[in-house]
């Protein structure tokens, strides 16, 4: 199985400067990987208090019945993971609020070209950086996946961001997040967090801006892209268009569904 290296960050800590109100309902916070998973989790955290973050591990299908009791209301908890849409996943999640995080499938493709080549990865693609591939074929490799190593962009989207829209959720789009994180004194901003907030069933507090400060900074994050370590390959800073057309090929209608334009 693939190996995820994070090194711990201090947010327990930052959390304990914030009086906190209890979650009366279980919150879980789904995500495409690579979409901003942490930064999403490190926000919220700030608004729970950390006796009812179930940190345990990221939540999938392949361990979902080891972490049920996430869900249980009698204990409501704060949970994240990547879990795909299927009947055990929507009843074992039926009692908890549901938001889920994806970003553009086209920006997806660096995200995740960026992370499998950084030290922070380790797994079965690791040949990946031997230098004998070039950049255009990683990212067609991003978007189509590899047999048995990799799923498919499409594969990926389709259970974990797509059909979850036909389900009882709060969808949560990567850039809208990250715009909202950089323009904390406006309307659009405080739009945002109330409504993301009150998704999650938490009163928004008065000091609703520094906590977002807070879980927000990129220093905490092991992910973030600056923080990513080992990648001796320039990637570029956009999709070209070969690539954004190899993207609708394979996934045809995908942006469209999630609310990104064609253009």
């Amino acid at each position: 199985m693939p190996e995820i290296f994070v090194r711990p960050d201090t947010l327990d800590e930052q959390n304990a400067h914030f009086a906190q109100a209890e979650l009366r309902q279980p919150v879980f916070l789904n995500s495409v990987p690579k979409s901003g998973s942490h930064l999403l989790r490190n926000i919220l955290r700030m608004f729970v208090p950390v006796s009812q973050h179930y940190a345990a591990d990221f939540i999938q299908w392949g361990n979902l019945q080891q972490h049920r009791q996430a869900f249980d209301p009698a204990t409501p908890r704060l949970s994240w993971g990547h879990l795909f849409f299927a009947d055990a996943s929507v009843v074992e999640t039926a009692r908890a609020r549901r938001i889920v995080l994806y970003r553009d499938p086209y920006d997806w493709v660096l995200a995740r070209a960026r992370f499998l080549l950084s030290e922070q990865f380790f797994g079965n693609v690791d040949h990946l950086r031997s230098g004998d591939i070039d950049i255009d074929e990683l990212l067609t490799m991003m978007i189509f996946g590899l047999p048995a190593k990799l799923p498919s962009l499409n594969a990926i989207y389709e259970l974990n961001a797509a059909a979850w829209l036909g389900a009882r959720c709060h969808t949560v789009r990567f850039e809208d997040l990250i715009a909202a994180v950089k323009a904390l004194d406006t309307p659009a901003a405080e739009a945002f967090f109330s409504g993301l907030l009150d998704a999650c069933g938490i009163d928004v507090p008065g000091d609703w801006q520094e906590r977002v400060r807070v879980g927000s900074d990129r220093a905490q994050s092991a992910t973030a892209r600056e923080n990513l370590t080992g990648i001796a390959v320039d990637l570029p800073a956009e999709l070209g268009p070969r690539h954004r057309a190899l993207v609708d090929y394979q996934a045809p209608g995908l942006r469209a569904v999630l609310g990104y334009s064609q253009a």
